[in-house]
């Protein structure tokens, strides 16, 4: 990931105080950005070290149980996709 973008990633990502922000960064990143999902993004800077274990814990925590409730969502016939 291009060194400039991490900075105002980081701070968007720290920015988001609830669930709800979070997910809209989500796919704000996706659509603007072209960095890629923004759990990809989450675990490269954990792995680059840009990023408190805790921090990307909780961020991905919330990432994926969002993506869970969508799957069961299309698995009980009320996809929302």
């Amino acid at each position: 990931m291009i060194n400039l973008l991490n900075d105002p990633v980081v701070d968007q990502l720290r920015a988001c105080k609830t669930p709800e922000q979070l997910l809209a960064l989500d796919k704000q990143i996706s659509i603007d950005s072209g960095l890629g999902p923004l759990y990809k993004v989450i675990c490269d800077f954990l792995k680059d070290r840009t990023i408190a274990p805790i921090e990307a814990a909780n961020w991905l925590s919330t990432l994926m149980d969002n993506r869970e409730r969508l799957l069961e969502d299309c698995l009980s016939t009320t996809c929302k996709l």
